[in-house]
C-alpha cells in the first residue's frame, strides 16, 4: 500500500513538472543583430577548407559575444543577418569552401554533440553548441551543399546544389529548422533556387516560428503562404538588405510588412554602409518594439525587446482587414494637374500638393490614391506630391506593384519628384492616405525625416465593409 501511494506521488510530480516545461507563454524576449561582417579577400580560385573556416569563425565569434550579451537579456530568440558568416561576391567555385552539408532537422540531431553524424561540420557545431550554453534559440544563415547526378535532370553540371539557408537551433543545440532561399538576388549566381518553395516552420512554447530570407518579403510564396495558411505567429528574416529610397529603405518596408500581414517580424540586417546595407528590427503588427538604422558607422548592434508570442490574439485580437473600404467610398475629393515621375524605375503619376490644407485624388489604371491632409509648416524650397502606381516592377527582378505615396521631392524641379532625400522641414498636422487596392495585402510605411520610423506617430484604420 505505501508503495503503490509512492508510485502514484512519482507520477503526479512528473506529469507536473512536464506541464510547467510546455506551459505556454504570453510573452517573450526577441534579439536581433546587425552584425558587420568580415569579407574575405577578393579572388577568383577558391581558398582552402581551412582558410575559409578561419574567416567564418572571426565572424563566429563576434556572433558569440551578441548571443552571449542576449541571453544575459533574458532573451528566448536571437537572429543574425543574411551572409553573416562568410560575406558575399563569391562565384559557385569560390563559395564552395564555405558549405557544410546540412541535413533535414527530422533527423533529431544535435550537432554540438554529435558533430561528425553527416560528415564535417564545424560552422554547424559551434552554433548549436553557442545555442546549448546560452539555452537560447539561434537562427544563422550559411551555405549548404547537396550531391546530386545526372539521373537528376536539373542536377548542375558540377554535381552539387548550393542553397542560401537558414538554421535553427533551439535552445539545446538540436537542429529544429532549415531553409533554403526561394528568391534569389540578381547577384546570388552562386547558389540553387530550390525546385519548390520551402515552407519551414517549428513550435515553442512561445509561439509558432516560419523562416525566410532577404528579396523573399517581397514576393507571395513562401512569405504569405507562412501566414496566412500556416498561421505563423512570428517571421525570422536574415537579410542583407541594400537601402532604397523611397519606399524599400529597409526599417520601413519590414515594419511594414509586419503591419500589413500581422505578425511579428525579426528582421537581422547585415551592417556595410558602403553598400547602404543597414536598418535591423524587432517589429510586430502594432509598433516597432526596436529598431536600428545607421548609416555612418562601421559597428555592428544588438536589439533586444519583448513581444506578444501570439500577435493575432494579444493584447486584442486583429479585425479582418478590407483596406479598400474607405478608399472607394470618398466623395469631396479632386484631382489636379497630373504629371508622370520615375520612382525607383516606375511611372508614377504624381500630383503636387498646392495649399496648405486640401483633398487630393490622383488616379493610375484601377487604381486611385486619396489624400486628405493639413500642413502646419511648409518650409520653403520644399515640393510635396501625391503618386499612384499601378504596375509590373521589372528592376531585380518582377513583382506587381500598387502604391500610393506622398513623398517630398528632391528639389522644386517636377523632374526631382522620387529622387532619394533623406531629410524633410515641413510638418503635416495631419493627414489620411487610402487606396482602392485590388489586394489585401497593404504594407503602410511611413519614414520620417532623417531616416526614422514613427511608431507613436500615426495608425492604421482597419476597416470593415
Amino acid at each position: 500500500m505505501a508503495m503503490a501511494s509512492s508510485s502514484l506521488q512519482h507520477a503526479f510530480i512528473f506529469i507536473l513538472l512536464g506541464s510547467i516545461r510546455t506551459l505556454a507563454l504570453e510573452k517573450y524576449i526577441a534579439a536581433v543583430f546587425e552584425h558587420a561582417v568580415i569579407l574575405p579577400e577578393s579572388t577568383v580560385n577558391p581558398v582552402s577548407p581551412e582558410e575559409a573556416l578561419k574567416l567564418m569563425n572571426q565572424n563566429i565569434d563576434i556572433l558569440e559575444d551578441a548571443i552571449q550579451k542576449a541571453a544575459k537579456q533574458g532573451a528566448h530568440i536571437i537572429v543574425t543577418p543574411e551572409d553573416a558568416i562568410y560575406g558575399f561576391f563569391f562565384t559557385r567555385e569560390t563559395i564552395y569552401p564555405y558549405l557544410e552539408d546540412i541535413p533535414d532537422p527530422q533527423v533529431n540531431w544535435i550537432p554540438c554533440t554529435d558533430s561528425e553524424r553527416f560528415g564535417p561540420a564545424p560552422v554547424q557545431k559551434r552554433l548549436s553548441c553557442l545555442a546549448r550554453n546560452n539555452s537560447i534559440y539561434v537562427v544563422a544563415n550559411m551555405g549548404d551543399k547537396k550531391n546530386c547526378s545526372y539521373i537528376d535532370p536539373k542536377c548542375p553540371c558540377d554535381g552539387r546544389y548550393q542553397y542560401n539557408t537558414n538554421v535553427v537551433f533551439d535552445s539545446e543545440g538540436k537542429l529544429v529548422a532549415r531553409y533554403h532561399k526561394f528568391n534569389l538576388f540578381k547577384g546570388e549566381q552562386q547558389f540553387d533556387i530550390p525546385k519548390e518553395p520551402e515552407l519551414a516552420t517549428f513550435d515553442t512554447a512561445f509561439g509558432k516560428f516560419g523562416l525566410f530570407t532577404c528579396f523573399d518579403i517581397l514576393f507571395h510564396d513562401p512569405a504569405v503562404i507562412l501566414i496566412t495558411q500556416l498561421s505563423v505567429d512570428t517571421i525570422l528574416f536574415p537579410t542583407a538588405w541594400m537601402n532604397v529610397l523611397p519606399h524599400l529603405t529597409a526599417i520601413e518596408f519590414h515594419s511594414a510588412w509586419a503591419m500589413g500581414m500581422r505578425a511579428n517580424v525579426l528582421a537581422a540586417n547585415t551592417h556595410n554602409p558602403i553598400l547602404n546595407m543597414t536598418g535591423s528590427g524587432i517589429y510586430t503588427p502594432s509598433r516597432s518594439e526596436a529598431y536600428h538604422y545607421d548609416a555612418e558607422s562601421t559597428n555592428g548592434h544588438l536589439l533586444v525587446a519583448e513581444i506578444y508570442s501570439h500577435p493575432s490574439r494579444f493584447p486584442t485580437p486583429l479585425p479582418t482587414v478590407n483596406w479598400s473600404s474607405y478608399a472607394t467610398t470618398v466623395e469631396g475629393f479632386h484631382e489636379g494637374p497630373t504629371f508622370s515621375g520615375f520612382i525607383f524605375h516606375d511611372d508614377f503619376t504624381l500630383c503636387t500638393l498646392g495649399k496648405e490644407a486640401d483633398n487630393l485624388t490622383v488616379c493610375q489604371k484601377s487604381l486611385c490614391c486619396h489624400l486628405s491632409y493639413r500642413m502646419v509648416k511648409q518650409e520653403e524650397g520644399e515640393l510635396y506630391v501625391l503618386g499612384a502606381f499601378d504596375g509590373l516592377h521589372e528592376v531585380e527582378g518582377q513583382y506587381y506593384l500598387q502604391i500610393c505615396t506622398l513623398l517630398k521631392c528632391g528639389s522644386m524641379d517636377l523632374q526631382s519628384c522620387g529622387q532619394a532625400t533623406k531629410t524633410a522641414k515641413s510638418s503635416f498636422d495631419f493627414y489620411s492616405l487610402s487606396g482602392t487596392f485590388g489586394t489585401n495585402y497593404i504594407f503602410p510605411e511611413v519614414l520620417l525625416s532623417g531616416i526614422r520610423l514613427a511608431p507613436d506617430l500615426f495608425q492604421v484604420i482597419f476597416l470593415k465593409l
